[in-house]
């Protein structure tokens, strides 16, 4: 951008104008330009292997100003330093010759004054003079930088030796060669940086999601630094490398999680403040990565954060949606979905690879056979072809410099436009192809009740899978000239069983591009594959039409039919003729009425190398019922990973008043990577010191969180002497958000029956309720409906008063949750014994010292075992009796049109599949419990204090760790944190 007044010949350094008069003081202060300092990502001083010869540098006056000729041993931030010395000394380097190699630097300048003077003697020897300090081993420009308040000096980067680099590889290295400083005003001078020539915005005027942006494109700059020393590093050692492939990533925001593993947002906030904003307000201008649903692509999420804080070489492959799941709207409170913008503004934190990572993926069409020397051989002709681009997301560790990557796939035209149709006049035809290639990646879980839905679930799930594949491939072979060490550096993990089609794929990548026999695919694939399964519901264990595979995948059905049939013949050697027993391990399900499915979790078992369930409870029920023929056949296989959540995002970084206390009472904040520090709480849960405190820290949260509820639910919350009763996930049947209205029912009717004084008595109760009910999902709309339509009847009640608020918080998100959970008091798991997998934001909200009310199901058994049963409120029928078999669903009878709500009804009234009205009065009586010890706040709080005390297994990073010993064979490979040796 031009300066007002300058033309554009203006010599390189003149100052810009003068502000304009009259600004405001924040438009003064955001206006400002500073000169730009050399600076640095790490604290230090350079260190290098400079070897011990003398050093030779002359100064002479020439035409042109002045000629530097040094040789000298060279280091690493060498040539960093020298231009850094003479933007010092006021030079601008007109011309340069860079030479020597990586032990010896020889190289010339040309320099002039920047003030246009000419160089006299006496500027030739006191240019001479720091020269000298400058190139000396181990000096540089830090004391002149820290006199001068511009921060420490250039620190180094490692430096991985190129055998045969040219002098133009080095001067590259060179240039490269030092970290971006993260002092106050490098951070300013990076943000306006990104304002001027990133946003183009001009310095008079940009508002708060321009400076968002700005802020965020100078954080993913030091990212990118890190980012790239960690592949480096990685492909110097070449590390096993985990290839984590899932159907979502719930991300949430990015800035503060970056600010905080980064360790600069004491630095950010303060350079922000100067420049006139406040850095929680630009955090809100961030949209949430709409990329996933709920508990499965969160946990995904706080796996990417603890595989780089655990320093563990993996990646995780997912899709770039373009509109997410939906954005949640309540209209008379019905659910309504509207496409997530989250794309509107641009992504600040991607970088898009379509120049470099874009791989062709194919569908429909049919395979050919033909000979070669004897050798049958299969060609997929595919009837149609698209692109998937890579963007990459940076994903920083905590306390390391190990920064890995969340590569996600973007489906584009195979060619990006028909040229030929539109000038022919078939406009239509023209822009087909790109519409249909983009729906690919538009939209998480398609409704699947129509074929079509159906098709494109399919055509995602291949999609993505088949660019992850060829990008490992890929990786691989850069690397290695054969096969035999693939199973040695590659794992992949199929996160649940949308990913299951990796199984074909590799073999189809094996045997007909690489020309790999079938055994020997086989064996790669079934030592390099592993599957996380994630429900035990039938449900959602994935079958899809063998039709439709057929039509869309022809060369997979192909293969998943001969996995099949080399599966059977096996366990007809096992079984011989008993086909009833054959049958019930059939990757093909054959049903009476004739149709036919692949079962994808039994593709997904038969072909892992392991297969692990996500809580103790899950793991036994897979082995024992739902996998209980394949638990025969390999019991070696099947492993138990109970889940966990990242201790950043969910207690250090969103809640930092408890973050500060249990720093202060542990002695230092080493528990933030290692949580099981936590326990030595218990000691002090009923020191009146601690409770006190404690009280103080959940109060400042719980009034962050109701404001974040009455904000987004509309509902006026009472005083802060109520109790926080939330409960917030996926919406589902099995999740029994049916069983808490009906208890907010009861307790209403209750409170309205009561005299003044029994009133007095009651603890009164906000009971908040959120999630999203999938599109098709109707059970699941009339339950947000009822929730509405009782809130709307409690509220405006005054014969309750502030006894009793009801609010429905819509369009949760990962955002919100951080909003509410730390406040949170009494938070519901109340899932039906022996449906919920694990559950993810139990961990969360016991992290934060909520209590939690809920059944014997996924996780909440461990967290029982670990916190103490008396500090957990249990209730209602046990896995082991589940009573739902035995009953019979009895017809409905006949109701009124106008009730919304008969199939809710009639749902626990002639069938109870999930034990609504079992468990109800057992629900009711540990409420009536709850109160009572909340009565008492000494009793609550000490609760409270073990509930965060006992957190410390659900940790993430002893997740991860678990799976890369137990399942990967995945060494961590952590990025040194000093030089690394030239040699």
């Amino acid at each position: 951008m031009l300066a007002a007044g300058l033309p554009r010949s203006c010599p390189a350094g003149t100052s810009r104008p003068a502000l304009r008069p009259g600004l405001p003081a924040r438009s003064q202060a955001r206006a400002q330009t500073r000169r730009r300092t050399r600076i640095i990502r790490r604290d230090g001083p350079s260190s290098g292997n400079a070897s011990t010869s003398e050093s030779n540098l002359t100064v002479e006056p020439s035409e042109q100003g002045a000629l530097i000729t040094l040789a000298c041993p060279n280091r690493v931030g060498l040539l960093a330093s020298l231009t850094a010395t003479f933007e010092d000394l006021g030079l601008d380097v007109v011309r340069a010759d860079i030479g020597g190699n990586q032990k010896e630097a020889r190289d010339r300048f040309w320099v002039t004054k920047a003030s246009g003077g000419v160089v006299s003697l006496e500027d030739v020897e006191s240019i001479r003079l720091v020269l000298e300090s400058a190139i000396a081993p181990g000096r540089g420009r830090g004391a002149v930088a820290a006199a001068r308040g511009a921060g420490p000096a250039a620190h180094a980067r490692p430096m991985l030796a190129v055998p045969g680099a040219s002098s133009q590889t080095h001067l590259l290295h060179t240039l490269m060669d030092t970290y971006t400083s993260n002092n106050v005003l490098a951070i300013q001078q990076a943000i306006v940086h990104h304002v001027e020539y990133t946003l183009a915005q001009t310095r008079y005027k940009f508002d708060d999601l321009e400076a968002y942006m700005a802020t965020a494109y100078s954080v993913r700059d030091r990212l990118i630094e890190s980012w790239n020393d960690t592949q480096n590093y990685f492909k110097s050692v070449d590390p096993k490398r985990v290839y984590y492939l899932s159907m979502e990533f719930l991300m949430g925001r990015s800035l503060l999680n970056a600010l905080n593993n980064l360790q600069v947002r004491g630095q950010y906030r303060e350079a922000l403040k100067e420049l006139g904003y406040d850095l929680e307000t630009l955090v809100t201008q961030e949209r949430d990565a709409a990329l996933g649903n709920g508990g499965l692509g969160r946990l995904a999420a706080c796996f990417l954060d603890s595989m780089a804080t655990t320093n563990v070489p993996a990646w995780g492959y997912g899709i770039r949606y373009q509109y997410g799941m939906f954005r949640q709207v309540l209209r008379e409170g019905f659910q309504h979905e509207q496409p997530d913008y989250w794309l509107n503004f641009g992504n600040p934190w991607e970088l898009e690879r379509s120049a470099s990572i874009a791989y062709q993926i194919s569908f429909y069409g049919h395979v050919s056979v033909h000979e070669d020397g004897g050798r049958q051989l299969f060609r997929w002709n595919p009837g149609e072809m698209v692109t998937a681009v890579a963007y990459d997301t940076p994903i920083p560790g905590f306390q390391t410099n190990n920064t890995n990557n969340l590569r996600l796939w973007a489906a584009k035209p195979d060619r990006e436009f028909d040229l030929q149709a539109f000038n022919t006049g078939d406009y239509v035809q023209a822009i087909l192809a790109k519409q249909r290639a983009e729906t690919l990646s538009s939209v998480l879980y398609p409704d699947d009740r129509t074929y079509e839905g159906k098709e494109l679930r399919l055509k995602q799930q291949h999609f993505f899978v088949s660019a992850t594949v060829q990008d490992a491939v890929r990786r691989y072979k850069e690397a290695h000239a054969g096969w035999d060490e693939f199973a040695d550096k590659v794992a992949f993990q199929m996160n649940d069983t949308h990913p299951t089609l990796l199984v074909p794929e590799l073999m189809r990548v094996l045997m007909d591009q690489e020309r790999l026999g079938w055994t020997r695919s086989w064996e790669l694939v079934t030592a390099t594959c592993n599957f996380t399964n994630h429900t035990v519901l039938p449900e959602a264990l994935e079958k899809w039409p063998v039709a439709m595979i057929e039509k869309l995948l022809p060369r997979h059905m192909q293969i998943i039919y001969d996995i099949n049939w080399r599966f059977l013949q096996q366990m007809r050697g096992r079984y011989g003729d008993d086909w009833a027993r054959i049958s019930r391990v059939s990757i093909i399900e054959e049903t009476p009425d004739g149709g036919k499915f692949v079962r994808m979790a039994f593709l997904a078992v038969i072909a892992a190398k392991t297969v692990n369930g996500v809580a103790r409870i899950h793991s036994e029920i897979l082995k024992h019922d739902v996998f209980a023929p394949f638990y025969e056949i390999w019991p070696e296989k099947f492993q138990n990973k109970t889940n966990g959540v990242t201790p950043r995002r969910w207690l250090a970084f969103c809640n930092v008043p408890l973050r500060d206390l249990l720093t202060d009472e542990l002695g230092s904040d080493a528990w933030i990577t290692h949580l099981d520090q936590l326990k030595a709480l218990r000691a002090r849960a009923r020191d009146p010191a601690l409770q006190r405190r404690w009280r103080e820290v959940k109060a400042l949260a719980k009034d962050r969180a109701m404001r974040a509820i009455e904000r987004l639910s509309g509902v006026r919350l009472p005083n802060h002497a109520a109790m926080l009763d939330v409960q917030v996930k996926r919406i589902h049947e099995y999740k029994r958000q049916l069983l808490n209205v009906l208890g907010i029912i009861h307790r209403y009717d209750r409170i309205r029956r009561m005299t003044p004084q029994e009133k007095a008595r009651v603890v009164p109760r906000v009971c908040a309720i959120g999630g999203k009910a999938a599109p098709g999902y109707e059970m699941a709309k009339r339950i947000i409906k009822l929730v509405s339509a009782v809130a709307d009847k409690v509220n405006a009640d005054p014969a309750v008063g502030d006894l009793l608020r009801v609010a429905f918080v819509p369009d949760y998100n990962v955002s919100v949750a951080e909003d509410i959970i730390p406040g949170t008091e009494l938070s519901q798991h109340i899932s039906t014994a022996g449906t919920e997998a694990s559950g993810t934001g139990n961990m969360k909200f016991a992290m934060n010292g909520a209590l939690i009310v809920g059944t014997m199901d996924g996780a909440n058994i461990e967290i029982a075992e670990e916190i103490g049963m008396d500090n957990i409120f249990i209730f209602g029928a046990r896995a082991e009796g589940d009573s739902r078999a035995p009953r019979a669903a009895r017809p409905a009878r006949a109701r009124p049109a106008t009730v919304n709500f008969a199939p809710l009804l009639d749902s626990i009234t002639y069938s109870d599949y999930y034990l609504v009205a079992n468990d109800f009065p057992a629900y009711i009586d540990c409420q009536d419990h709850i109160d009572e010890v909340y009565r008492d706040q000494e009793a609550w709080t000490e609760k409270s204090i073990m509930s965060t005390a006992g957190s410390g297994f659900f940790s993430s990073d002893r997740t991860i760790l678990e799976y890369a010993k137990d399942i990967w064979d995945a060494t961590p490979c952590k990025v040194p944190e000093t030089d690394l040796d030239d040699e």
